[in-house]
Formats: structure tokens, C-alpha cells, sequence
């Protein structure tokens, strides 16, 4: 869990940018801006809205725009009921018109199952109960061997924020796998983890330091960065404004 406003703030100072500006370059007006930052949501016209300048305020700042949309919706939002719940009829059960057809149908059916019986029985008796071998046809000894599965190689990463502090999220896969973390790491805090491939998006990736499987990595740049990492190889993109 993070702040919401205060590392929208953050990012806009660090950017050196205005209200003014961002409210021409993102159409949400300036003081709509100002209540994301203060974390003062009533003040938008609705929940809908809150979520829609969430994700245009933090894309145009360089973050992800759906982690502060799944922040707010987790600690904030509230399910609207406006949908009136309609009442279910039940169904009429029609009565039959021809009961005596339906009737001699089932009579058939059982006739039929009862004769089906007599040929399986009739079968297995004058049929033989010897087992006979099957020419070219090898017999197992022993018990059958069960297929080994050989473990997936996994990724074991360990993340320290050194210079500072940065926003978070890890999740074992790819963006919309199981979430591992997510929140702010602050300075001098470490986490650890391990999957068969770890996807990151990490705010401030020049305070950040990584170890893989042991070996550092090098993230580098100011910009917000998107890694995926497996076992032995990292994708990385960066998202500069």
C-alpha cells in the first residue's frame, strides 16, 4: 500500500511541472488535479472520474496509471447499487397432453435395458472367462515406472532501495500474474523473490540495486522502467515523459 497523492505530488515536482500545465496537456482541470494530490476524491464528480484522471495524471507523469486506479479501488471505491433486482417468475408446469404416449415410452425404455442385460450376461457366461495371451505383447514386471518431472528453473531476485526510496509492484509472471508486492520501497529496505519469471514495474530505478540468482544487475536511467525477468535474461522498457 502507498500514498496516493503524495507520490503523484512527488513525481510532478521532481518534473518540475505546474498545475496549469498538466491540466492543458491532460484536460482535467486544475483543481481536480490539486484534490488527486490532497486525496480529497469527493470533491470529483464521481468515482468514475476519479479513476479515469488517476490513470491520465499518473501516465502523464511517467508511473503507471493502473496501480493508482487498483490503490484507489482497493482502499476507496464503494459499489454503486443502482440496479433495481427483478423478481423471477416461476414457470408454470404445463401438464401433458399425452400422457399415454409418454407412458408407453418409458415402458419401451425399460424393456430395452432389461434386454441389453440379458445379452451382457449371456455373453459373459457362454463367453469364456480364460485370459488368452496376445502373440508380440511383452508384459510389464513390477510396478509401472511414474514420469520424473524435472523443477522449472526459477529466478531468485533481491531487490534493496540504496539511494532512496520507489514505487513497486512484482508480480510472478507477467503484468497480470499473482502479485508479489506492491507498494513503496523505502531506503534501506529489501525484498526477496523467487518465481519461474518476475515481472517488475519500478518507479525510481536508479535508487534501486538487484541481485539475480546472486549477480547484480544494473537497471540505470531516471525514468520509470518495466522489467521481466527470468532465469538468465532481463527485458527491460523504459517510460520517460
Amino acid at each position: 500500500m502507498f500514498e496516493i497523492g503524495s507520490s503523484l505530488r512527488e513525481a510532478r515536482e521532481r518534473k518540475k511541472l505546474d498545475l496549469r500545465e498538466i491540466e492543458e496537456a491532460t484536460k482535467v482541470r486544475a483543481r481536480y488535479i490539486r484534490a488527486l494530490e490532497d486525496e480529497e476524491f469527493e470533491i470529483l464528480p464521481g468515482q468514475t472520474y476519479v479513476r479515469g484522471f488517476l490513470r491520465a495524471y499518473a501516465n502523464y507523469l511517467g508511473l503507471d496509471g493502473q496501480l493508482y486506479v487498483d490503490e484507489y479501488t482497493s482502499r476507496f471505491f464503494v459499489a454503486e447499487e443502482d440496479t433495481p433486482l427483478l423478481r423471477r417468475r416461476r414457470a408454470r408446469k404445463l401438464p401433458s397432453r399425452y400422457p399415454h404416449v409418454e407412458r408407453n415410452v418409458v415402458i419401451l425404455a425399460l424393456a430395452g435395458i432389461v434386454a441389453l442385460a440379458a445379452l451382457v450376461i449371456v455373453a459373459w457366461r457362454f463367453g469364456g472367462g480364460d485370459s488368452q495371451d496376445i502373440p508380440n505383447l511383452k508384459r510389464s514386471q513390477g510396478a509401472p515406472q511414474q514420469a520424473v518431472e524435472r523443477p522449472r528453473k526459477s529466478a531468485s531476485l533481491f531487490v534493496q532501495a540504496v539511494r532512496g526510496s520507489s514505487l513497486l509492484q512484482v508480480r510472478a509472471g507477467s503484468a497480470t500474474g499473482r502479485l508479489l508486492f506492491q507498494g513503496t520501497l523505502e531506503r534501506g529496505q529489501t525484498e526477496r523473490f523467487a518465481a519461474p519469471r518476475i515481472w517488475l514495474n519500478v518507479g525510481s530505478p536508479e535508487n534501486l540495486w538487484l541481485r539475480l540468482n546472486g549477480r547484480p544487475v544494473r537497471v540505470g536511467g531516471e525514468c520509470p522502467r518495466v522489467l521481466l525477468i527470468g532465469p538468465k535474461r532481463i527485458a527491460s522498457t523504459a517510460h520517460c515523459s
